[in-house]
């Protein structure tokens, strides 16, 4: 799968948002090295502290499937001008399971930037810190 095709995943996922508090829909699209790509859009709750990410859902879809290794690209794709980078908490969750992932920051136009995780989340806190 190109990076465009990706891209293009994580703006379309961006219509299954539910995000009624901020406006801000987000899609995500997350490619394995066999070319599996499990999708997430962000869904957002009146207990704010309770929403998750588009990229936490694909994310979550991944492991429930078995899948918590071989993740190579994730495109996320926000509903704005600027490019959309993954928060913290994503960053966090990400790293546990692909420290050298490759991330695609989209805008609303399909334009994307491009930064590896440990880049992103640098001296990250993963499974081998606990060792």
């Amino acid at each position: 799968m190109t990076d465009k095709e990706l891209v293009q995943r994580a703006l379309e996922m961006r219509n299954f948002s539910y995000a009624p508090y901020s406006h801000f829909a987000v899609g995500a699209a997350l490619l394995c090295e066999d070319g599996t790509v499990f999708t997430g859009c962000n869904v957002e709750n009146a207990a704010y502290g309770s929403t998750i990410c588009a990229e936490r859902t694909a994310l979550v879809k991944a492991v429930s499937e078995g899948r918590t290794t071989g993740w190579t690209t994730l495109a996320i794709a926000g509903s704005g001008a600027d490019f959309c980078w993954p928060c913290g908490a994503c960053r966090q969750m990400l790293y546990e399971f692909a420290p050298q992932l490759r991330v695609l920051a989209v805008n609303e136009h399909g334009q994307f930037q491009q930064a590896s995780l440990s880049e992103l989340l640098p001296m990250g806190f993963g499974p081998s810190s606990l060792k």
